[in-house]
C-alpha cells in the first residue's frame, strides 16, 4: 500500500510520523496533507539512508540543491563535492541533473552520500544514452526510456521528474503565441525536438498510465515539470503556460486517483507583480498540489548575481504559497556552478524560504530569530555566530573587521547604540 493509500485509509505510518517530529506538528496534520495530495513525502524505501521529507502547507519550506555532470570536462568527483557542500549548507534535497558522462555511477555516489530525498529526470539519461547508443537523442525509442525510468526508481530515487504535460496541442500553440523564448527548458525543448522529428506525441503524456505503475510499485513521489516554463519576463503567463498548467491538473488528478504522490515544478522567469498570481494559478488549476518552484527570478538582467533574483522571487512565491524551493546560483545562465556558488545558491534559499516561512506564520519560525535578537542585544558575539544561518561567512567577516578592543559592533565602535541605551536604561545586566 503506498503512502497516499495508507492516509486515504487513515492509517498513520513510520514516515507520517518522523516528518511529524521533524516539523513539530501533529501526526494528524501529516496524514489529512497526504490523504488530500497537499503534502508529498519523499523517500524511496530502497535509499535506506534517507530520512523522510515532507513538502507542503504547514510545513517549512524546503529548498533543493541541483548537481550533476554536464559537458566533457564534468568531473564526477567535483560534482560529488557539490552534493556535500549543498548538504553542509543545508540544502533538504538534492537533485541529480546529470546529462553526460557516467550518469548512472554519478547517480549512485549521491544517493550513497546523501541522507537528504534525491530526485531525477529519467528523461536526461536517456536522451544521452539514445545520443551513444543510436547516434542522435533523435532516435530515442520509448521502451529504453521507460527502461531509464524503471532503473532509476529501482536503485532508490526518491522522487522522479517528467516532463509529461507537454503535449502536441500546446506545442502548436506555442508556434503562434510569438514568445521571445521559445522553450527554455533543457528535458522540454529536447522532447520537442523528439516529437517534432518522429510527429509523434510525448511518451511520457501517451504513456502516463505506465509512470504512474513504475510510481505506485516504488511508491515514490513524481514531479511535473512544466516545458513551457517562461524564460524571459515577457512570456510570463503567455498561453502555452497556462495551457500546461490545465494539462498538469489533469495529471495530478489521476496520479492521486492511482495512489502514486505527485507534485508540481513551475515556471522560470516571473515579474514580481505576478508571482502571486502565478502561485494562485498553479494551486487552483493543480489540485493545491504541492508547487515547486524554479527561482523564479523577477528580472531578466541580473546574470552574476541571479541568486539575489532567484531569492527576491522564491520568497514571495513561498509567501504566496509555494513549498519548494529550487535553489539558483550566480552562474545561472552563464555556466556551471563552481562549489562556491552552490553555497551562495543554497543559503540564499534558505534565506528566501525561512523569510517566507516568518511570512505564513509558520508555528516556531521566529524562534531562531528571536534568539538572535537576544544574542545581538547582549553583545553575545559567540552566540551570534552560532545561530547564523551561514556561521563560517559571519565569522570571516567579524574577524576581518577593525580591531578595537570594544565589544560592539563594527560600524559604531565604542559609540555603540546598544550598549549606551542598555547602560541608560539600566537593562545592561539583564538576562534576556
Amino acid at each position: 500500500m503506498t503512502l497516499l493509500c495508507s492516509a486515504a485509509e487513515g492509517i498513520f505510518t513510520s514516515e507520517m510520523e518522523q516528518v511529524a517530529s521533524r516539523e513539530g506538528v501533529s501526526p494528524e496534520l501529516v496524514m489529512k496533507g497526504v490523504a488530500e495530495g497537499k503534502i508529498v513525502i519523499l523517500r524511496n524505501t530502497l535509499h535506506q539512508s534517507v530520512v523522510p521529507t515532507g513538502i507542503g502547507p504547514g510545513l517549512k519550506t524546503k529548498v533543493s540543491a541541483s548537481v550533476g555532470l554536464y559537458g566533457e570536462n564534468a568531473v564526477l568527483k567535483e560534482e560529488a563535492a557539490k552534493v556535500q557542500a549543498a548538504i553542509h549548507f543545508g540544502a533538504d534535497v538534492i537533485m541529480d541533473l546529470s546529462v553526460s558522462g557516467d550518469i548512472d555511477a554519478m547517480r549512485k555516489k549521491t544517493l550513497a552520500l546523501c541522507s537528504r530525498p534525491v530526485g531525477t529526470l529519467p528523461l536526461y539519461q536517456a536522451l544521452a544514452e539514445a545520443g551513444e547508443k543510436q547516434g542522435s537523442s533523435l532516435n530515442l525509442k520509448e521502451e529504453d526510456l521507460f527502461e531509464v525510468i524503471e532503473r532509476q526508481a529501482a536503485e532508490g530515487v526518491d522522487f522522479l521528474a517528467f516532463h509529461s504535460s507537454l503535449t502536441m496541442d500546446i506545442v502548436e500553440r506555442a508556434k503562434t503565441d510569438h514568445r521571445i523564448d521559445s522553450l527554455v527548458s533543457y528535458g522540454g525543448s529536447h522532447l520537442m525536438g523528439w516529437m517534432l522529428h518522429n510527429q509523434k506525441e510525448n511518451p511520457l503524456y501517451e504513456n502516463y498510465d505506465r509512470v504512474l505503475d513504475i510510481a505506485r510499485r516504488y511508491d515514490i513521489t513524481i514531479s511535473i515539470a512544466d516545458g513551457m516554463r517562461p524564460g524571459c519576463l515577457h512570456d510570463s503567463l503567455d498561453g502555452p503556460q497556462v495551457q500546461e498548467l490545465v494539462v498538469i491538473g489533469e495529471l495530478v488528478r489521476r496520479a492521486r486517483e492511482a495512489g502514486v504522490q505527485i507534485m508540481v515544478k513551475g515556471p522560470g522567469h516571473v515579474p514580481l507583480d505576478q508571482l502571486k498570481a502565478t502561485v494562485i494559478l498553479q494551486k487552483s488549476l493543480c489540485h493545491g498540489a504541492p508547487y515547486f518552484v524554479f527561482g523564479p527570478v523577477v528580472t531578466d538582467i541580473a546574470a552574476g548575481y541571479d541568486h539575489i533574483s532567484a531569492a527576491i522571487g522564491s520568497a514571495v512565491s513561498a509567501w504566496a504559497g509555494a513549498d519548494f524551493i529550487c535553489y539558483v546560483t550566480p552562474a545561472e545562465h552563464i555556466g556551471i556552478p563552481n562549489l562556491e556558488q552552490v553555497r551562495e545558491g543554497v543559503i540564499a534559499s534558505r534565506i528566501a524560504a525561512h523569510a517566507a516561512d516568518l511570512a505564513k506564520g509558520l508555528k516556531g519560525a521566529d524562534q531562531w530569530d528571536l534568539e538572535l535578537s537576544r544574542a545581538r542585544k547582549k553583545l553575545d558575539w559567540e552566540e551570534q555566530m552560532r545561530l547564523a544561518i551561514d556561521p563560517q561567512r559571519a565569522e570571516q567577516i567579524r574577524k576581518d573587521r577593525s580591531k578595537e578592543s570594544s565589544s560592539a559592533c563594527a560600524m559604531c565602535g565604542k559609540y555603540c547604540a546598544m550598549e549606551i541605551v542598555s547602560e541608560y536604561l539600566g537593562t545592561a545586566k539583564i538576562n534576556c
